[in-house]
């Protein structure tokens, strides 16, 4: 009871005095509020921008390889240039041959990509993704209809004159009126609006399903050269549930070897692509740049827990009196130097709470204005930031109220100061 009794006194001292001393307060709360700002908010920044950047990669499917000409990451440096000019693109009847011998896939796309015009009567709207894909895209790729349905088999095969719009797309052909039924016209066919994609935003690279349009492959392979490269011919392959993708990807590349008929020593002449490739890429990335911020934000709270020190050093100068009276009337060294320490720590502590505020408050007007990213202080970066502020608070008033608990009674009772 005595303890708890002395806590008290010692705490009741401690906010007294950063009440009666409102400017050094300020000042203290100035300098550990902007260190706080600083490194917590670089924390966040980075942790929102990653977990957006995985999120948009995580599109891609965590479960899905994708047959390209091109590797998304570089590896062999010394692999010439023109070995990868001269590979051949994938192919619908590679597409067609993979889904008859494929034993771990789940479901093999072929897709296209382009930009068209499309034209409803007088309206024309140009730069749109057209995507021709065969009639598994649905369940290779996740995706939400607001309106309508998808294709059907037979629809797909046969290239039924169907196309599912993006949300932004049907927005601006129709505005508020349903797209359903209608038809529009994309070089120079006429195709029959069954669906319509629910709206998503864009991701962190800019892709997203609102500025698109869905087709069958063969609704539009007459219209267009899918065998062309600036189409981006790829194949998707979806593993089967509870097989790994090493092992698919194994079965994958005998089975394309045996289909371009490769001989065993040749290379490759086509790239085995995974969501994985780009994850690794960046992981390194955000060590360094999570560095980068621990030592910017470092040299912040280094700065205000000098200026929290110089303070208390300054308190105990002006308390020297009381702190004699104090310890002429019994207070043990632990009480004074408790009630010193804990005066540095709420300040500390009450500097760093602002400054989770007002990374809370820019995460608020960042969101509304910014699109495609999201930010949001984890429940780590603020224990992170209490944590870093209580310690600070112990380091900084340490030494002060440690001067302050050694003083001679008598000594401080007769100080001029």
């Amino acid at each position: 009871m005595i303890i708890l009794r002395l806590l008290k006194e010692s705490l009741y001292f401690a906010i007294s005095a950063l009440v009666l001393n409102k400017l050094r307060t300020f000042l203290s709360l100035l300098g550990i509020t902007i260190g706080i700002f600083a490194i917590i908010s670089v924390f966040t920044v980075l942790d929102s921008l990653e977990d957006s950047i995985k999120t948009s990669i995580g599109k891609l499917g965590d479960n899905v390889v994708y047959v390209g000409k091109w590797p998304w990451i570089m590896g062999k440096r010394d692999y010439p240039w023109w070995k990868f000019v001269n590979r051949p693109v994938p192919t619908l009847k590679e597409n067609e041959i993979l889904e008859k011998k494929l034993k771990y896939a789940e479901a093999v796309v072929f897709m296209v990509t382009s930009n068209v015009s499309v034209n409803y009567e007088d309206i024309s709207i140009n730069n749109i993704s057209l995507i021709g894909a065969t009639n598994n895209y649905n369940k290779v790729r996740n995706f939400e209809l607001a309106a309508g349905r998808y294709f059907t088999d037979y629809e797909a095969i046969s290239g039924a004159n169907k196309i599912i719009l993006g949300s932004k797309t049907a927005s601006e052909i129709f505005g508020n009126e349903s797209a359903i039924g209608k038809k529009v016209k994309i070089k120079g066919d006429k195709l029959t609006i069954i669906g319509v994609f629910k709206k998503e935003g864009e991701d962190m690279f800019g892709q997203s399903s609102d500025n698109s349009v869905l087709v069958p492959i063969n609704c539009i392979k007459n219209a267009v050269d899918i065998k062309k490269e600036s189409l981006r011919p790829q194949i998707m392959i979806k593993s089967k549930q509870n097989i790994s993708l090493d092992l698919l990807i194994d079965e994958l590349e005998g089975t394309m070897r045996s289909i371009r008929r490769l001989k065993p020593k040749s290379e490759d002449n086509f790239a085995l692509n995974r969501s994985s490739m780009i994850t690794k890429g960046f992981e390194s990335i955000f060590g360094m740049i999570d560095l980068i911020g621990l030592i910017i934000g470092g040299f912040s709270i280094l700065v205000g827990g000098f200026g929290i020190a110089n303070i208390m050093f300054v308190s105990v100068k002006e308390r020297t009196k009381i702190i004699g009276i104090q310890k002429s009337l019994g207070a043990k060294n632990f009480f004074i130097l408790f009630q010193f320490l804990s005066e540095s720590v709420i300040l500390s502590l009450v500097g760093g709470i602002i400054g989770l505020l007002l990374i809370w408050l820019g995460s608020l007007i960042a969101n509304n204005i910014m699109e495609g990213m999201k930010f949001s202080m984890s429940f780590t970066n603020i224990s992170t930031g209490i944590l870093i502020s209580i310690a600070i608070g112990i380091i900084s008033g340490f030494a002060p109220a440690r001067s302050a608990s050694k003083l001679n009674p008598v000594e401080a009772m007769n100080t001029s100061f």
